[in-house]
């Protein structure tokens, strides 16, 4: 019994003598990070851990007419709270699949502000940029405090390269934000804005795909469009997101000529739903083109998946119900 006692002291002193090997190891490094590195969070993560939602409040047009003059162009409302700017790369002439791409099909740069019951404000969006343009443009908004949370792509062996980043910000200065993301947007080709356009009817059986897909769609820029939204409340860190913002179901319709269509889709799914959603859209026929996150600290966590297909527009919508149903989604009008 002594031995083993005198053992198990030896072994307890060794550890301990380890330790302190350890932390005398480890305190140059700790001591260079500083207290700062050890414990800072991102902003949107604050107040997340203590179940501290806020609420995203409504607002009007007026309330952002600093951020349209930060940004250089008029935006719209959506649904009383969110301020939409979109950013159409018309100067941009792309193929894919044998298919000049619209810039309304997946040629749309958009933002979109959100204001909070703290007076914060959070802006995300989905920016269009050439290959050429991609670090200049990364590097501008970093400089300037602009997070970028994805780097994929939307279509299929495009002519030329272009790559789609997801950027995020939060803070109490919407105009800072604005600011800090037309910084990266004068590094790229994007035009001037237009007078917006009056939509004109599209050669598709709308009827028959609305009754495909069981939804309203709209037609914008010569396109058809169907919207679903999660039915799910989504958070981003403790910011509560207004219904649709980041976590949309988006079917656009490009004609191409006696009921035929391009469709480029995007589907919000949970982890859950992505290999049902996936083998949906395969045994449709509809060519899947990436699969990642648009979020860094949203919750539910949300995938979404981008694909490809053309054909007849009443086909395609009823290829994609199955995927539409494997997934918690409404109509979003």
């Amino acid at each position: 019994m002594t031995g083993d006692r005198q053992q198990g002291t030896n072994a307890g002193a060794l550890t301990s003598r380890r330790r302190v090997l350890a932390a005398a190891a480890l305190a140059p490094i700790l001591t260079a990070a500083g207290p700062v590195a050890a414990c800072t969070l991102p902003n949107r993560t604050t107040g997340a851990e203590h179940g501290k939602r806020v609420e995203p409040v409504p607002t009007e047009m007026a309330d952002w007419a600093d951020v349209a003059q930060a940004l250089g162009r008029p935006g719209n409302m959506l649904r009383n709270t969110t301020y939409h700017t979109a950013f159409p790369r018309r100067d941009l002439l792309v193929v894919s699949d044998g298919v000049l791409v619209t810039p309304g099909l997946a040629l749309g740069t958009h933002v979109a502000f959100v204001r909070y019951a703290d007076g914060s404000t959070m802006v995300m969006g989905d920016v269009v940029v050439t290959e050429n343009e991609l670090q200049r443009v990364t590097d501008a908004w970093q400089a300037n405090g602009i997070e970028q949370t994805a780097l994929h792509k939307h279509l299929l062996s495009q002519t030329p390269d272009i790559w789609w980043i997801h950027v995020h910000g939060h803070g109490h200065d919407a105009v800072a934000l604005a600011r800090g993301l037309r910084a990266g947007f004068d590094r790229t080709g994007t035009p001037a804005p237009e007078p917006p356009r009056p939509s004109a009817p599209v050669d598709l059986d709308t009827a028959g795909m609305e009754a495909a897909l069981g939804a309203k769609g709209s037609t914008e820029g010569g396109l058809y469009k169907i919207l679903f939204v999660r039915r799910e409340t989504i958070t981003d860190g403790h910011l509560v997101l207004p219904p649709g913002l980041g976590s949309t179901s988006a079917f656009n319709f490009q004609p191409l000529g006696g009921g035929r269509a391009a469709l480029s889709g995007d589907c919000a799914m949970l982890a859950d739903e992505v290999p049902h959603v996936l083998k949906a859209l395969r045994r449709g026929g509809i060519k899947l083109v990436e699969l990642h996150n648009h979020h860094l600290s949203e919750s539910p966590r949300l995938f979404f998946t981008h694909f490809w297909a053309v054909g007849d527009g009443v086909e395609l919508a009823r290829a994609l119900r199955p995927a539409v149903d494997a997934t918690n989604v409404v109509p979003g009008g």
